[in-house]
């Protein structure tokens, strides 16, 4: 295992050695000490394991490799993520996941505002709550909850699938509560094993569009 102590080498050192022929697979990062962009833009099939925490845009733009954070994480962790997995053992800040077209990201505890934003693939698994505005404009992907949701879950949505256990306080734009169907009961139970999550699909409720934005309506047109 390659070890870097992130107290006595700089974070572009560490995501330097993290790109390009990469020759070890497992890498342990010591004393992240929550600074920012760390172990981002990998494509290589790398373990990295993080003890401690992290600040902004933790693991952004992977590909292939599996990031394990010990701790919290800042702004914007798995960022525009496109494979592989982000696995963040305490919470999240806001935008967690945004953008991200594939991939795992496990959040074991809260994430704030925002999560999924924009989210184009991913799938996203927090086991606390999630604050106001997530999900907005997602398009595709999963996302699940296993605590409350804030605000306007899932506003101007597209195709992504919300599953909450908890309460929601608001949906947003377009969003409304779905049937959930026996494919739906099966591929979340499948998203709460991989996360190592001992709950049961048929506690939590299926959050989508309800496709009444998709086109312009020109009854509409003096709202503009």
């Amino acid at each position: 295992m390659k070890t870097i102590d992130l107290s006595s080498t700089s974070v572009r050192v560490l995501n330097q050695s993290l790109h390009g022929e990469v020759q070890d697979h497992e890498w342990r990062v010591t004393h992240p000490g929550g600074k920012h962009n760390l172990a981002v833009g990998i494509n290589a099939d790398v373990a990295v394991d993080i003890e401690g925490h992290a600040g902004y845009y933790c693991a952004g733009m992977n590909q292939q490799a599996s990031v394990t954070v010990h701790g919290n994480v800042g702004v914007g962790v798995a960022e525009n993520m496109m494979s592989g997995s982000v696995w963040v053992k305490g919470s999240a800040s806001q935008a967690a996941g945004a953008t991200a077209h594939g991939g795992l990201l496990v959040i074991e505890g809260d994430a704030g505002a925002r999560c999924g934003i924009s989210m184009k693939g991913v799938d996203i698994v927090v086991g606390g709550s999630i604050g106001h505005m997530s999900c907005f404009m997602g398009q595709a992907g999963r996302l699940v909850v296993c605590g409350d949701a804030g605000d306007a879950l899932g506003d101007s949505l597209y195709e992504v699938r919300i599953y909450v256990k908890g309460t929601v306080q608001s949906l947003g734009s377009d969003c409304i509560e779905k049937e959930m169907r026996a494919e739906h009961l099966q591929e979340l139970q499948e998203l709460l094993n991989k996360a190592g999550l001992a709950h049961k699909a048929a506690d939590f409720k299926r959050y989508g569009s309800a496709r009444q934005l998709y086109n312009f309506k020109v009854d509409n047109a003096s709202a503009y």
